[in-house]
């Protein structure tokens, strides 16, 4: 039923964007003549190229899109046509990522209308997303906000190894790793430790992910709908969390919480003005998704490959019983200890450059120029890929080995690495995602040896790059 009503929303908004698509290609080719246009074809009407797009990523070589056009036309620029945009240009490369990350007048941030949709304050915007950038840095800087969550983090790791893990001959680990992300994330964030009310949130988030990559048609059953329904409960909970947590500072009857929802109740931008509560909710939304889906891909995948590569996991075992011999029984994990897991770190970004967690962005042209000889008109969307930079020999040789000895010294050069996009835009919860990874990484292989039960288990885009069947592993506890 649900398939069904699926198809139906896409037909209704295939006819309904028809015309509009129709119109707002012939007005960009009109634009065009005359022009040193890109090279490339736009693929079927209304559809375009999205169904190879999309067939890329579920045989798990979604860059094989990119790489494969830049190739025939011998072009790091070329069009397309991609979610119901009539033109799109895709640019790769650090040149290209250079370009795109840094503000100027001539690109700004662009997200498909589904996005507009299920989060109605995104801060699509630069001055926007910049304040909020600044609002939140004194929790998200590397040694001052961050170093107060280690012990946190570390002593809920403890718990979910020991109840999740602990005790099994095998388990399915990318479940495992969305509850222990979630967890960590409505602990940390809106100091929310319920088991209950956090699987709640953690399926609503799953409904959200799944509608992005939907048809933006509100029809009952179909995806779309079921993500504007978990957005609005989604944002109504943390509402209700910060009516409360008012109510309870005006009569202090509780300490004030240190987490990142009260951080954005008090914090004021440079003209001195706070957040509205919809700003708040809807940013409180977007950490929820950024501190669950991509993190729990990230170590969900490093446990795949440490279960390929044996020797490996054996340097990171060896890195991180030093540091566990180094403590006392019962002690945390504190700030020092993970600046000694510089190994792990290399691997873990290794994984991240073969399987980034984030495919790529948008961005909108809001003039007429020309970039690497191609006339780009006002109104263009241009799509930067991380896959496509990461599997490039040129910024790395034998780019489907894996080898973390890239990151060693001065690491790779500027903008060919961007699982977390660059520039200003920069993720600002890169270091959270780090110290969330690392954490873990102690955690699991100070505990266990494990074997893939599936050896040729596939990574699939679905939406984010997940092991196809959860990546199911035999544990091997290791002797006290």
């Amino acid at each position: 039923m649900e398939f069904d009503l699926y198809l139906l929303s896409a037909a209704i908004a295939s006819l309904v964007t028809l015309t509009l698509s129709s119109l707002l290609y012939k007005h960009f080719s009109s634009r065009f003549s005359g022009r040193n246009i890109p090279p490339g074809k736009t693929g079927w009407p209304i559809i375009g190229e999205s169904l190879e797009f999309m067939a890329a990523g579920r045989k798990g070589q979604p860059e094989r899109f990119i790489l494969d056009r830049v190739a025939k036309y011998s072009s790091n620029v070329f069009k397309t046509s991609l979610f119901l945009e009539p033109l799109v240009v895709v640019a790769v490369g650090a040149e290209a990522n250079t370009f795109l990350f840094t503000e100027n007048k001539l690109v700004r941030p662009w997200w498909p209308n589904v996005v507009r949709k299920l989060f109605p304050t995104v801060t699509i915007g630069s001055d926007a997303a910049i304040r909020l950038k600044k609002m939140m840095s004194p929790l998200l800087q590397k040694s001052r906000g961050l170093e107060n969550y280690i012990a946190a983090i570390d002593t809920i790791a403890k718990r979910h190894f020991a109840s999740e893990w602990e005790g099994r001959d095998s388990v399915l680990v990318l479940p495992l790793a969305h509850r222990y992300t979630m967890t960590l994330a409505c602990k940390l964030f809106l100091s929310v430790d319920d088991p209950e009310q956090v699987d709640g949130i953690a399926a609503l988030i799953g409904a959200l992910l799944r509608a992005i990559f939907s048809i933006p048609i509100n029809l009952p059953g179909t995806w779309f709908s079921k993500g504007l329904k978990a957005s609005k409960l989604i944002r109504e909970t943390v509402m209700a969390i910060a009516k409360q947590r008012k109510i309870e500072w005006s009569e202090n009857s509780a300490p004030p919480k240190q987490d990142m929802l009260s951080h954005l109740m008090m914090a004021t931008d440079d003209s001195g003005k706070h957040m509205t509560e919809s700003e708040i909710a809807d940013n409180i939304l977007g950490m929820l998704i950024g501190g669950y889906d991509p993190t729990s891909t990230a170590c969900a995948l490093v446990v795949k490959y440490l279960a390929e590569l044996p020797e490996i996991y054996h340097c990171v075992y060896q890195e991180q019983m030093e540091i566990r011999k180094s403590k006392s029984e019962g002690e945390l994990l504190d700030w020092n200890d993970l600046q000694k897991m510089k190994y792990s770190w290399n691997v873990a970004c290794e994984v991240m450059r073969l399987t980034p967690p984030q495919q790529g962005a948008f961005r909108e042209a809001i003039q007429d120029f020309e970039y690497q000889g191609y006339f780009i008109p006002k109104g263009c969307k241009l799509y930067w890929s991380a896959y496509a930079t990461h599997m490039n020999p040129k910024y790395y040789p034998e780019p489907e080995k894996f080898d973390p000895s890239r990151f060693q010294g001065n690491g790779v050069a500027p903008y060919t690495y961007v699982p977390f996009g660059g520039g200003v835009r920069m993720c600002p919860g890169k270091e959270y995602s780090r110290l969330e990874l690392l954490v873990f990484m102690h955690n699991l292989v100070t505990r266990f040896k494990f074997e893939k039960v599936i050896a040729d288990e596939k990574v699939v885009l679905d939406p984010m790059p997940n092991p196809a069947k959860g990546l199911p592993i035999r544990l091997f506890p290791h002797q006290s």
